[in-house]
């Protein structure tokens, strides 16, 4: 399937679970564990006061290709689940990540309208589509299967 397809009906479902007025109360963000960029952004996030507990899984791992292995954007793209099996991915992850976090909500609204929307689209895709060279910015050592971030 298309993502700019799959993106679009993933957001006439938010939007129609919105209008429900049910938000999901917990959310696992699969991230990529190979990733500075996504290593440094998961420890942020984790920093951050959030309204709903956040669970982080590495989309590479046994735990998550049991759980969500159905997902075809599974470990190419940020995916984030809702504990009511809705599912996000790309840029729509990225917003509802924000939308997790008390300082950043507010601007998951902000970049989810139609004037930020396209910006926002945009901006997930060159970061995504060059996060190795992106995450060369940021120094981290591996050893053992841990990674320490500096």
């Amino acid at each position: 399937m298309d993502t700019t397809v799959w993106l679009e009906q993933l957001e006439g479902q938010m939007d129609d679970r919105l209008s429900e007025g049910r938000s999901p109360r917990s959310l696992t963000v699969l991230f990529d564990p190979t990733c500075s960029l996504c290593q440094r952004c998961r420890t942020w996030m984790l920093s951050e006061t959030s309204y709903v507990p956040l669970t982080f899984l590495p989309c590479s791992g046994d735990e998550a290709r049991r759980r969500y292995g159905d997902i075809p954007w599974l470990a190419d793209e940020l995916v984030v689940v809702g504990d009511g099996g809705e599912v996000w991915a790309g840029p729509a992850a990225f917003l509802i990540c924000l939308w997790a976090l008390r300082d950043w909500r507010e601007w998951s609204f902000r970049l989810s309208g139609p004037g930020f929307a396209p910006l926002a689209r945009w901006f997930f895709h060159v970061v995504s589509s060059q996060r190795r060279s992106v995450a060369a910015l940021f120094a981290h050592r591996c050893e053992d299967g841990s990674c320490e971030i500096g």
